[in-house]
């Protein structure tokens, strides 16, 4: 089972954990601060977003999920906003500096060499492609890592009631820079508004922060999720957050 969910204050988000957790407000004094090295950075400004990110048999390409790396960019008030499914060699420096913050370590318990975070995508990226890692890019800059997943071919359909094609989202926010200023909540409903654009078989979009992390409860609520009900995962008590295709316009 995925990590979970790194915590979101509405007004003032901290890192997301493997699902999203809130980190100690004190946290923040340790936080690096990461600048991405002008090679990544141009990497995203020099194609369109909405280039093909990988081979044709790629998890980003696959069925499991209606080919994520041909959703394209999603409009916020923040800038357009897309899923870029992760490639191990272009992204991977980034994304294990993410994982050693240690706002971000403290929930996702991949701090460490780059082959701990290596392995973790390459179980994804070398599966079926029930999970594809991706990287969240905002006005053409990587800035958050996101795993877009079947919840219902994943062990937390053990868990919670599960329904076909339910689809689950896991985040964290990279740079210190990207968090305390509102976007958290920008971002989960972007994401959740991809999936319910692009994947017409799901009915729900669904995340499991954990239960004590009221920040992250909250942006969920004001993504248009609503509370579902409190499981309990091998890790941890869990808030089922559910996002409903059918009232997806009402909140």
């Amino acid at each position: 089972m995925p990590p979970t969910e790194s915590g979101i204050d509405p007004g003032s988000e901290e890192a997301f954990d493997h699902p999203l957790e809130t980190s100690p407000d004190d946290a923040l004094d340790d936080t690096l601060d990461l600048h991405l090295p002008p090679d990544i950075t141009a990497l995203f400004s020099e194609a369109p977003l909405s280039a093909p990110t990988g081979p044709a048999d790629s998890p980003g390409r696959g069925v499991l999920l209606d080919h994520v790396a041909d959703w394209g960019p999603a409009a916020t008030v923040a800038g357009p906003f897309q899923l870029v499914p992760v490639r191990l060699e272009r992204d991977l420096p980034l994304i294990s500096a993410w994982m050693n913050d240690p706002a971000v370590a403290a929930f996702w318990e991949l701090a460490g060499p780059q082959t701990i975070t290596a392995a973790h995508l390459r179980a994804q990226l070398d599966g079926d492609g029930r999970s594809v890692p991706c990287l969240g890019v905002l006005s053409g800059v990587p800035m958050s890592y996101w795993e877009v997943y079947r919840a219902d071919l994943d062990p937390i359909a053990r868990h919670y009631p599960a329904r076909p094609h339910d689809t689950g989202l896991h985040l964290l926010i990279g740079g210190v820079a990207d968090r305390g200023r509102g976007i958290g909540t920008t971002l989960l409903r972007a994401a959740a508004d991809l999936v319910l654009d692009h994947r017409p078989r799901c009915g729900r979009v669904v995340a499991e922060p954990d239960l004590r992390n009221v920040p992250s409860v909250a942006a969920f609520l004001g993504a248009g999720f609503r509370y579902g009900d409190e499981i309990d995962l091998p890790d941890k008590r869990a808030a089922l957050m559910v996002r409903d295709r059918v009232h997806r316009h009402l909140l």
